[in-house]
């Protein structure tokens, strides 16, 4: 049964009929006031009423300049475009700052550390493929968003039925079905990159609060200040037998004082944060891919308004 009647047309002046659809409503006749010479036919929406009827709504009018802003900002997909903006910073930030920190990481490692270039061959080889993985991502999901974003236009405007009656295809709705899997894919493989980016803001955290022990008056310039170590080979990212691998007293906390430490552990905060918010991003887009496929698959179906 369709939600409304179809279109009715004037057939003289003051009087106009609705045309049935398929015989499921007969046609049916209403009067208006006298149309005046050289007016234009009078359009109206005409909906069911009880059993065989019909109940007059209201006649359409040419929208202005105002309306039509109106309509077209209903069209606009609040929430994928708040996940576009979030997820297109959280990405940036994360392959920005990742990039940069991971570059200082190699130099702490190697002027400190490991000393030998043998003992972190295989850590510089795998920061390097990271550093390349960092662009491919930024350039997929800066492509994704913007398919993501257009998605929810086209979907928002068929389910408001803004463009004239509601039309869909299986294809759409296998399409946007497709992005609903894809994006909770994206989101639980995002959770991980929100997880092993806190690693290095582990290590980082761990080097700084120990050099503050060592800045502290209790421990300055006494003899104890030798025995505060870090080792870093205990954290799986170099061999044991990396020399020097552990680095006591002063020599800690002149690195804790060089610009590398310093842009290399803010960097990696930076970029465990706009993970975060790509995770955020996800989340939105989750929901909003999830609402539009479910609205799209619910109003495919004929009898919708009867089982609603």
């Amino acid at each position: 049964m369709p939600c409304r009647a179809a279109a009715c047309y004037t057939s003289s002046p003051g009087v106009f009929k609705t045309a049935g659809r398929g015989g499921e409503r007969p046609a049916a006749e209403y009067r208006l006031p006298a149309l005046g010479e050289g007016s234009k036919p009078a359009l109206c929406n005409v909906a069911p009423r009880g059993r065989g009827g019909f109940q007059f709504v209201g006649e359409s009018k040419d929208t202005g300049c105002f309306e039509c802003c109106i309509k077209c900002l209903g069209g606009v997909p609040y929430a994928s475009l708040v996940a576009t903006i979030l997820c297109f910073s959280g990405v940036a930030l994360f392959c920005g700052c990742g990039h940069v920190a991971l570059a200082g990481t190699v130099a702490i490692l190697e002027q400190h550390f490991s000393t030998n270039t043998s003992d972190h061959a295989l850590l510089s080889e795998v920061i390097q493929l990271m550093q390349y993985v960092i662009y491919g991502i930024a350039s997929f999901f800066f492509l994704y968003g913007i398919i993501l974003l257009a998605e929810g236009f086209y979907t928002t405007s068929a389910v408001k039925e803004l463009h004239g009656e509601f039309k869909t295809t299986a294809c759409g709705r296998c399409i946007s079905g497709m992005f609903v899997f894809l994006t909770y894919v994206l989101g639980v493989a995002w959770l991980g990159v929100f997880g092993f980016s806190a690693v290095p803001v582990f290590m980082f955290y761990n080097i700084w609060s120990t050099c503050e022990v060592i800045k502290s008056p209790q421990t300055n310039g006494t003899a104890a200040v030798e025995q505060i170590c870090v080792d870093i080979r205990q954290y799986g990212i170099i061999p044991w037998n990396a020399f020097p691998g552990k680095i006591c007293g002063s020599a800690l906390e002149n690195i804790c004082n060089t610009n590398e430490f310093y842009m290399s552990y803010h960097l990696f905060i930076v970029a465990c944060a706009g993970a975060g918010a790509t995770v955020i991003a996800l989340l939105i887009y989750m929901m909003a891919t999830t609402y539009n496929y479910a609205v799209l698959k619910f109003k495919s179906r004929e009898d919708c308004c009867t089982k609603f």
